[in-house]
């Protein structure tokens, strides 16, 4: 619109002191001609811009002219605590409340403090986003954030990873969390939402598994919103259970999935030096669980430990990882199929001949997966 542009013009003079055309078209994402017409506007308005030709000139406010325009919208307000998230602020699509946001709270500060944001920015960044991986589409989430905000009850089309299939859930969303560039919905079921399939409500971890009684159907659970595939809001409201703290939940639903998920375990025997090494080997629970069961080094300086494991299948490739100085010595079902494994690679690779770089016996540990290269370590 065009009187917002022409607020945002007026408080990045105050905040910039003078600008060229070309650096007002870029920040606002018009074009020079714009810019002029909007220059044109404010200066018949009474406000007092000038023009200064030259190397070095631009546009710029009368010395002393100060604009009482620095009040925050209520989309602007809730925007604040993203303005150092740029990335998610836009998924949600407040990418531009964030920046009128942040333009209004550089106008507010004193001369003297306006470049230290900036000079933030250029020594600090945050990027939320894990190694190798791709952004998941999330389409509904704009959606979502709407509803959460406005406590209106939704109906989703789930995708689940059970078999796999779709299931409709009609639910009362409470929030959004932002993890490792994922996000997930924390939702509870609305009252009579279960679906007329009779197929089980999602949530239990983060996948929306799981067939809860009557007495848990009303407990927030968590859906991965990448995996939504439909999404009607209803004008329907609902009342936001009392106290309900959306971080406290989270940290408890992190734990709870945690035990859930790895329900076995393994005891292993450790070459010297491995147990140190873990924790860039293995997903941080069994590396924390390592260091917790660790005996005392035996006389060839090996230690054994117990490692939690989700079943065998997903152990076994973890396991293998950490070469020939981890043997694992319980349970035997586990031994016998990571001896498997290991033939069926000997065979594979019996006519590499000298170009294995490991020798038999003197196997060292497995590498990690590195970040891409040039990072230190």
């Amino acid at each position: 619109m065009k009187a917002s542009r022409l607020v945002s013009i007026l408080l990045m003079l105050q905040t910039r002191e003078r600008m060229t055309a070309q650096q007002i078209a870029d920040a606002l994402e018009v074009s020079v001609r714009t810019v002029y017409r909007d220059v044109d506007a404010l200066s018949s308005s009474g406000v007092p811009i000038y023009a200064e030709p030259g190397h070095g000139g631009g546009f710029r406010l009368l010395e002393g002219f100060r604009t009482r325009l620095n009040g925050f919208t209520a989309g602007e307000a809730e925007a604040l605590f993203l303005t150092g998230l740029p990335g998610a602020a836009a998924d949600l699509g407040l990418d531009g409340p964030v920046t009128a946001a942040r333009l209004k709270l550089l106008t507010a500060l004193p001369a003297e403090l306006r470049d230290r944001p900036e000079r933030l920015a250029d020594h600090f960044h945050l990027d939320p986003a894990g190694w190798y991986q791709d952004q998941e589409p999330a389409p509904h989430l704009q959606g979502l954030a709407a509803a959460v905000w406005g406590a209106r009850r939704v109906r989703i089309r789930y995708l689940r990873w059970a078999e796999p299939r779709r299931v409709d859930r009609t639910l009362e969303p409470l929030g959004l969390v932002l993890k490792g560039g994922h996000w997930y919905l924390v939702a509870r079921q609305a009252p009579g939402g279960q679906a007329a399939e009779g197929q089980a409500a999602g949530g239990q971890g983060a996948e929306g598994k799981g067939a809860p009684g009557k007495a848990a159907q009303r407990e927030a659970r968590t859906f991965r919103v990448s995996r939504i595939a439909g999404l009607h809001t209803f004008e329907e409201t609902f009342e936001r259970p009392a106290g309900f703290d959306l971080a406290a939940h989270w940290r408890a639903h992190l734990d709870g999935f945690e035990r859930r998920r790895l329900r076995a375990s393994a005891v292993v025997r450790l070459a010297p030096g491995l147990l140190e090494r873990l924790a860039e080997l293995l997903e941080p629970a069994a590396a924390r669980a390592a260091r917790e069961t660790a005996t005392a080094p035996d006389a060839a300086g090996r230690t054994t430990v117990t490692l939690p494991v989700e079943t065998w299948e997903r152990a076994v490739p973890d396991l293998l990882r950490l070469g020939a100085g981890a043997e694992v010595l319980e349970p035997e079902a586990l031994r016998e199929r990571i001896a498997a494994e290991a033939a069926a690679l000997a065979d594979l690779y019996a006519g590499a001949g000298g170009r294995a770089g490991v020798q038999a016996g003197g196997a060292a540990p497995g590498r990690p997966v590195r970040e891409p290269s040039g990072h230190a370590r």
